[in-house]
């Protein structure tokens, strides 16, 4: 065991804080009391034998060197072991330094819509199409497009241009539009934007947008803009004022005056566990009242239900889904919307980064239960289905293969780690030994410990060590793993047992600890 300890204690592969039994926040003070505790603990002139004091000199210099490169104000972090490793590690850090720049200069966001005409699988036509090939399959097509895309370049500190396009076509006929916005932050208290646009159908367009913080809780958008169309100039207008009526709630009225005027006024309440809307608009030609409630679980996923009801000129639609995460950065819903004159659609939409796929699926003009029925469980069962058997196991094959690849990394650190815990309880026994002894009526001895990760049922020792003492003799064998943590400790004579899952605080001594005689 002590062959290996002289490559055991490198200065690049320690953790000081750890080392030295402090909070990464301790004090100068705190650093030094730890310091001269331990070397107490360590001094090679504390041990005899031979082999205990080559063991006592390696732990001692090992303790001795963070005060060596400690400097107030700045953190000890953990380095590589090589050059190589060194090189290769800042490289990786580089890219995403670079990725994450990049990302925020240009802040690119998209989206597309792709529309899908299905109402061929409830409103079938037979009689007309009986003799057409392939008749008796469902006719599906696409109907509808559309793509969008937006990216920023600042130009100075207060300039930033942003250049948007997009393409839409439905039923063969479509079009296209370009922009190009240019916005100015005057002051903390606002900023300004003028539009430029042309496309193929309406022509060129010229925009301006302020916006204004009125009062720390209340602020003021407003707009114009010039559409140039084969028609002659349409302009428009529109003012926004908002204001923060509690921490969660904020109440909106606005004014838009052109081709669709209208009044709307909303209220959004948004906490840690709900999203509510209510929204009440007086236009021409659109008026409507529209209620919306959304409750958010509280769970890894961040699963999302919601349910709203519009209704107006134009009738009434209902609309209900889900949300949930998918994905470190993407993000899966599905909405059944059902109306009168409507009909009945599903719409899918998927969310990665900053772009936007949605796919809305029109399954019937009218309101026909069966085709709610299909719209709601089918997604569900789809869903469940793919996340069982192929989201599910991807992802844990690619756990067991990064922890796979962490215990090989970290094999050779563990068998350091676990040489010096070794190592220190040897050289910690004489010295635990007498402080237990004239205390033995009132003391907490820590006698072992053992860890168990989830997916195995074997304990695994953790080592001896007294809780006064500190971390020295504690190391742990399977690093990156959930486990869980079995404790036997000693307290005024009596034995005691534990089992707590190694990131929840443990408090020791307590009665429901102890272990009956007879046991």
């Amino acid at each position: 065991m002590a062959e290996s300890l002289d490559d055991a204690f490198e200065f690049n592969d320690q953790d000081y804080y750890s080392l030295l039994n402090v909070r990464r926040e301790a004090t100068l003070e705190e650093l030094k009391a730890s310091y001269r505790r331990l070397c107490m603990l360590y001094h090679p002139d504390k041990h005899r034998d031979p082999e205990l004091k080559r063991q006592a000199e390696l732990l001692f210099n090992q303790v001795s060197t963070p005060p060596c490169h400690s400097v107030e104000g700045w953190e000890v972090v953990e380095r590589k072991r090589t050059p190589a490793e060194i090189r290769e590690e800042y490289e990786r850090l580089q890219r995403e330094r670079e990725e994450r720049r990049l990302q925020q200069r240009t802040n690119p966001k998209g989206t597309i819509s792709v529309g899908v005409d299905a109402t061929d699988l409830f409103d079938r036509y037979d009689e007309d199409f009986e003799e057409v090939p392939g008749g008796g399959f469902p006719h599906i097509e696409i109907n509808k497009m559309h793509i969008s895309q937006s990216i920023e370049a600042p130009l100075t500190n207060s300039d930033t241009a942003v250049l948007s396009g997009s393409l839409s076509t439905h039923n063969g006929n479509g079009g296209g539009n370009i922009n190009m916005t240019v916005r100015r932050v005057t002051s903390a208290q606002g900023w300004g934007e003028v539009e430029f646009g042309a496309g193929d159908i309406l022509g060129p367009l010229i925009g301006l947008k302020v916006f204004r913080n009125l009062t720390p809780r209340c602020f003021l958008t407003a707009q114009c803009g010039l559409q140039f169309s084969p028609r002659g100039v349409r302009p428009s207008c529109s003012l926004m004022m908002a204001r923060h009526l509690d921490q969660n709630t904020m109440g909106y009225l606005q004014w838009r005056w052109g081709s669709n005027s209208a009044m709307t006024t909303s209220l959004v309440r948004d906490t840690k566990s709900s999203h509510f809307t209510l929204a009440l608009q007086l236009g021409v030609p659109h008026s409507y009242l529209m209620m919306s409630y959304q409750y958010k679980f509280q769970d890894e996923d961040q699963t999302k239900v919601k349910g709203s009801v519009k209704t107006g000129w134009f009738g009434t639609v209902v609309e209900y889904g889900a949300e949930r995460k998918i994905s470190r950065h993407s993000v899966l819903s599905a909405t059944v919307s059902m109306g009168i004159p409507q009909g009945v659609t599903l719409k899918i939409k998927l969310v990665r980064a900053s772009q936007t796929y949605l796919f809305p699926v029109h399954l019937t003009d009218q309101l026909l239960p069966s085709a709610v029925f299909y719209a709601t469980v089918g997604p569900l069962l789809v869903y469940m289905a793919v996340h069982r058997l192929i989201i599910i196991p991807y992802t844990q094959a690619q756990k067991e293969q990064e922890l796979e690849l962490q215990r090989k990394s970290s094999a050779t650190d563990i068998a350091k780690k676990k040489q010096e815990a070794e190592s220190a309880v040897l050289l910690m026994q004489e010295s635990v030994r007498r402080i237990i002894e004239p205390r033995s009526s009132m003391s907490l001895c820590l006698c072992s410990a053992w860890s168990k990760t989830l997916n195995s049922s074997s304990l695994r020792p953790l080592s001896f060590f007294y809780v006064q003492a500190g971390l020295p003799g504690f190391y742990d064998p399977c690093v990156g793993e959930e486990k869980s943590l079995k404790l036997l400790y000693q307290f005024r004579g009596v034995m005691h047992q534990v089992i707590s899952a190694d990131t929840e605080p443990l408090r020791i001594p307590k009665q429901s600890h102890r272990i009956e005689s007879e046991s």
